[in-house]
This record gives C-alpha cells, structure tokens and sequence, in this order.
C-alpha cells in the first residue's frame, strides 16, 4: 500500500482512516486490480470551509478579547 509508507502507523490503521474518510464523502474509492485507489473529495471540504468561515468573526472578537485580557494581566 503506496500511502501507508507516507505515514508511521500500520497499513491496518491507514486502512481504517481510509475507510472513515470514504464513509464522510470526503474521499471516493475504485479498484485497479488488487488495488484500491483513492482520490480526494472536495466538496465536503468547502462545506466545511464556509461553515467555519461563518464563525471566524466571532472567534476573531473572542480571541481579541482575550489577548487583551491575558495583557492587561502580565502587566
């Protein structure tokens, strides 16, 4: 298996990761003989993306608010 040499954990465990991004969309899967390929999916990635995107305002105040804090302490 080509992508478990990419990463220090067992071919089982490249497998189970493989087998948990396939069942979430994020990647598709075809047979080549003994092999299975995988390619990345997109689309799941940018729902994700635009989801977050949605809060980063509010993280940017919050995380903002904090530093202020965390320096108005030290000094």
């Amino acid at each position: 298996m080509e992508i478990a040499k990419q990463f220090p954990i067992s071919r089982t465990a490249v497998n189970k990761h493989l087998h948990i991004l396939y069942n979430a969309g994020m990647v598709k899967s075809r047979k080549v003989g003994r092999e299975t390929r995988y390619t990345l999916e997109p689309n799941p990635l940018a729902e994700i993306q635009d989801f977050l995107a949605f809060f980063e305002p509010y993280w940017d105040d919050q995380l903002a608010a904090l530093k202020q804090l965390v320096e108005e302490d030290s000094n």
